[in-house]
């Protein structure tokens, strides 16, 4: 067990916490780790470097690394060593190296960007805001309620056009430089707008919006500390930022949603799960879950099974694992729908994948990201951490989520016209969804 703890340690998209607070546009020189090393910076560039094509080489799961030459990687990138002035540059080079893999998972994560293991709660401040890139537009989809957002008149539809000084425009165009798939460039513009609206608590921030007219509005908010909690700790794994809501909907329907897969979730969500065993049904709603620890599909998809089966495998260079869901005493066998969206990855594709194919859940919403690689981190010299992936997962039929998705069973794509009338179009599906499978249940007995 403790080996496979370390193995699925971590399915974790990382995009949202590297982003999240840096500057995607002028980022702070990284500073080098604590160390007693009298190498120059030089030099731990260098090593760095050779430490993060070696991983690969030695420890990527396709042993033929998908047809990719990394000795003519090697060969086009190290030579760009010598010119580079401080980490920040070695971290964009190292990233676009492990670009040439077209695989999710194998991110250079900068020390500033990781939340030290001093800080006992959240160090970000917000106003009570989400956004997602919606045709070609960032759109605000969430709003918290008696947020500084909300008190301001800013509404769910309105389209962020200006955090600050920076340009959403500005923004999108350092992300195009990178020429990923749309996906990403799409996930990483919407995370580029939320590190600069969110920031130092008690700080403010000035936000340009499109109303419901088009009409420009200008609003100066404080950011609130985030009412969140920090995750331990664990092994390589930096805290992480956690929420977790659990609540009954209309007509006695259950509610759950949490922002990502860490243990210090799993009593919450065991809990709600348990208490909802005589709701007409539950959501979880995981739209915008980058993932977490891999284990905790199968520990939550067990609440749900008095059958047992499986989610799918993890398979190594060496040998396989299998995501098992163990039969368990009192299950809850009412309907479950799983909401995602394009920014739903890793043990959020895993869970809904494997509960879709079991007939255990419908899957509505959009197509997930498709980042869905197990990996594990390694700490660097210069004290970034480098995530890598150990393994491929398919899903119980033999379907790999990475670069596909989950593809739900009722694609709802957000809307900017219903969330300006206050609508959530896939939670309202969701809802539909319960209601006409707790009917056709009800008329079977």
């Amino acid at each position: 067990m403790k080996q496979f703890l370390r193995i699925v340690v971590l399915l974790v998209l990382l995009v949202s916490l590297a982003t999240a607070q840096s500057n995607t546009l002028n980022p702070p020189a990284a500073p080098l780790a604590k160390t007693e090393d009298s190498r120059s910076a030089a030099e731990i560039r260098k090593d760095t470097f050779n430490i993060v094509w070696r991983t690969v080489k030695e420890r990527h799961f396709d042993p033929t690394l998908g047809g990719v030459d990394w000795q003519k990687v090697r060969e086009k990138y190290e030579p760009r060593l010598a010119a580079l002035k401080d980490n920040n540059a070695l971290y964009a080079l190292l990233q676009e190296m492990l670009g040439e893999l077209h695989q999710s998972h194998f991110n250079i994560i900068p020390p500033e960007a990781i939340i030290p293991d001093d800080v006992k709660e959240p160090p970000l401040g917000g106003v009570g805001i989400d956004v997602r890139m919606i045709d070609g537009q960032v759109i605000i989809v969430h709003l918290e309620s008696q947020s500084q957002a909300e008190k301001a008149g800013i509404k769910t539809g309105f389209i962020v056009k200006k955090i600050d000084s920076t340009t959403v425009e500005q923004i999108y165009e350092q992300v195009r430089k990178k020429k990923e798939s749309s996906v990403w460039m799409n996930l990483r513009t919407a995370r580029g707008v939320m590190s600069r609206i969110n920031g130092k608590p008690q700080t403010t921030v000035q936000i340009t919006v499109l109303d419901e007219r088009n009409h420009p509005r200008e609003v100066k908010l404080q950011r609130e500390r985030l009412k969140g909690e920090l995750s331990q700790r664990l092994g390589s794994f930096p805290p992480q930022y956690t929420e977790f809501e659990a609540k009954r909907l209309t007509h006695n329907i259950g509610y759950i949603r949490f922002n990502t897969f860490v243990p210090i979730l799993t009593e919450r969500i065991r809990q709600a799960v348990r208490s909802m065993n005589d709701a007409s049904g539950v959501i979880f709603d995981l739209r915008g879950n980058p993932g977490g620890l891999g284990i905790m599909a199968n520990t939550i998809a067990s609440l749900f099974s008095n059958q047992g089966g499986s989610l799918g495998k993890m398979k190594m260079r060496v040998g396989e694992i299998n995501f098992a869901i163990f039969p368990q005493p009192n299950p809850n066998l009412k309907p479950v729908v799983i909401l995602i969206d394009s920014t739903s990855a890793s043990t959020t594709e895993i869970f809904a994948g494997g509960m879709q194919e079991l007939g255990r859940a419908i899957v509505i919403g959009e197509r997930s990201m498709g980042a869905a690689l197990p990996s594990t981190f390694q700490k660097l010299p210069t004290g970034a951490l480098f995530q890598f992936a150990i393994a491929d997962f398919k899903t119980p039929k033999g379907i790999l989520i990475e670069g596909r998705g989950v593809i739900p069973d009722v694609e709802v794509k957000w809307n900017r016209a219903s969330l300006l009338n206050g609508r959530d179009a896939q939670l309202e599906s969701a809802i539909e969804q319960i209601l006409k499978r707790s009917k056709a249940i009800a008329s079977v007995r």
